[in-house]
């Protein structure tokens, strides 16, 4: 039968307490009897000292002649037996053998005379073979001969080495207190274990029950009630967690790519609808056996990655085109050497080519007013060398700011190409919005009050993580585009909205006339004007927002453009927050 927690701990309590009583009770009557054998030595000590004085007195030297007369043994209690032993061992009196102490055998031998020989004084409890009695002997050296003294080892000398039974009496009725006690510790202790076994049985169970559990007030009680809270924080986690399990299902389910999840044996853990669908599209027969994808000859490469043991990447990406598809594949191992595949339909990157050919005609056009102004213009003077100074300066101005365009053109699409096509080269480092934000205000000092406008920062750090240059070519262009556009007597507002979940949310907006609605899906967009003229007319490249919103984009974040409320327009910036 299995005992309880609350009597197996009372057992283990009462065994090491009658351990400790056991020792402390044979530590205290060993150390007493110590204690009564030295009191009774220091008695038989002192009769020996009193021998020796009354030697010393009476001129007797025991050397080998016998000693007949000893007065002073006379007056010794009748138990007390005295003897002297010369250095060879050899008894010169013993007070129980006046007459036959010469027929006495050697002592020199016995336990107490070589104790004392080698310490100075010896004790020993024997049976006298001389008298064939038992004797408590005490012998002391004094240089050339031994005094002994014997006392009768009776039942009253045991008795007087005997340990007193008084602190037994007391360890036992100690004992039995706190037996009492350790009962009550154990019950106690017992019910809080009873308690978070009962707690864990409901647990397993999936029961709520520990609700109504009233858990003792005591440590055991404490550690209960924190595993309670533990396992509820546990219940809302493990909730929390299926919900975003079942939207990360649902994600995929309708997200735009196929993905395919295997385990280490590739068999499917699990697929969306759109990795049926692409996968269809490049095989030659209609198939549902998602297992059988790594068979098709088109994956051969990312099938002998995964066999590859030495392989030190993660990531494997190849391109399949056929079927007048093109479809990019991407693996991706786990550290169980399960994975997963994404196919990402890019056909349509046939739309970018045709982007970028409209991009280099829109440069090729953007490019073509200023250089044919500039040319009209340095034409016209090389013709006419005599037009008057005042027209000549004219020229020459208007020249100039043809060549300030044309310069600033090309500055902004070189930047917009090194944007795409080497971002990998910026650097990434803490960035404090608030300096931007203070270097951009004074920056602009003297165009906005040229405009009657007003520019409201950042008025706390705001740290993110990014590249200071082009962070601040961000807000640069933003409110040079509100300078330019947003008109006089307005104001221009930096806000920071929020931090949350290490993102960085701003708002960034300007009190002007703004533009219609219907322009703010392309406002991003190269070269594109809400009017033909409104670009030129300003002396801008057309590249601002476009460059701006590639920065944004190169830093993981997210821009979006609105109305304000008040008028004009708000950019919703979302930056990465820079984490210590």
């Amino acid at each position: 039968m299995k005992l309880s927690y609350k009597y197996r701990l009372f057992s283990y309590f009462v065994f090491i307490f009658i351990l400790f009583a056991v020792s402390v009770i044979l530590l205290q009557r060993n150390e007493e009897r110590k204690y009564r054998i030295e009191r009774l030595q220091t008695e038989l000590d002192n009769y020996a000292n009193l021998v020796h004085n009354y030697l010393l007195k009476n001129e007797i030297q025991p050397k080998n002649a016998v000693i007949e007369n000893m007065e002073i043994a006379e007056i010794f209690p009748k138990n007390i037996r005295l003897s002297i032993i010369n250095q060879s061992g050899t008894v010169l009196f013993d007070r129980d053998f006046l007459e036959d102490v010469e027929q006495m055998e050697n002592h020199l031998h016995r336990p107490e005379i070589q104790s004392a020989r080698y310490k100075g004084f010896g004790w020993n409890i024997r049976h006298s073979k001389s008298v064939d009695k038992p004797f408590f002997y005490f012998a002391r050296y004094y240089k050339n001969y031994y005094i002994r003294i014997a006392l009768q080892y009776t039942e009253h000398t045991q008795s007087l080495l005997k340990a007193d039974n008084y602190f037994l009496y007391i360890v036992l009725i100690l004992f039995v207190a706190i037996l009492g006690f350790l009962y009550v510790v154990s019950t106690r202790f017992g019910q809080s274990i009873h308690q978070l076994k009962e707690f864990t049985i409901a647990v397993r169970n999936g029961k709520n029950s520990y609700d109504k559990m009233d858990f003792p007030n005591d440590e055991l009680g404490d550690i209960a009630k924190e595993l309670v809270l533990i396992f509820k924080e546990q219940e809302k986690a493990n909730k929390a967690l299926e919900n975003e399990k079942d939207k990360m299902i649902q994600h995929l389910k309708y997200a735009t790519e196929g993905l395919a999840i295997f385990d280490a044996n590739n068999k499917k853990i699990y697929a969306n609808t759109h990795f049926y669908q692409i996968i269809n599209l490049i095989t030659d027969k209609t198939t549902f056996k998602i297992e059988k994808v790594l068979k098709l000859f088109e994956f051969s490469p990312l099938k002998q990655f995964l066999k590859d043991k030495n392989r030190t990447e993660i990531f494997k990406t190849i391109q399949v085109n056929k079927n007048g598809k093109h479809i990019l594949v991407r693996l991706c191992v786990f550290e169980d050497n399960s994975y997963e595949i994404r196919l990402s339909n890019i056909t349509k990157m046939e739309k970018t080519r045709v982007l970028k050919q409209q991009m280099t005609s829109n440069i090729a056009h953007e490019l073509r007013t200023p250089t044919t102004c500039l040319r009209g213009f340095l034409e016209t003077l090389h013709e006419n060398p005599n037009i008057s100074t005042e027209q000549r300066n004219t020229f020459i101005e208007k020249a100039y700011k043809q060549s300030e365009r044309l310069t600033q053109l090309i500055e902004d699409i070189g930047l917009l190409s090194n944007l795409e096509e080497s971002a990998e080269r910026y650097n990434y480092e803490k960035v404090n919005l608030k300096d931007i934000s203070t270097a951009i205000q004074s920056e602009f000092q003297d165009v906005l009050s040229a405009n009657d406008m007003a520019f409201y920062g950042l008025k706390k750090s705001i740290k993110v993580l990014g590249n200071y240059s082009l962070l601040y070519s961000v807000f640069s262009n933003l409110v040079d585009n509100s300078v330019k556009y947003a008109g006089k007597n307005t104001e221009i507002h930096l806000k920071h909205l929020k931090t949350k979940d290490n993102r960085v949310y701003l708002s960034f907006y300007d009190t002007g006339v703004g533009i219609e609605e219907e322009h703010l899906n392309r406002i991003f967009e190269r070269f594109y004007r809400t009017n033909k003229g409104r670009t030129r007319n300003t002396g801008g490249s057309g590249l601002g927002l476009s460059i701006v919103n590639n920065i944004i984009q190169m830093h993981k974040g997210d821009i979006q453009v609105k109305i304000h409320k008040d008028g004009g327009l708000e950019y919703q910036i979302c930056l990465m927050e820079f984490v210590e």
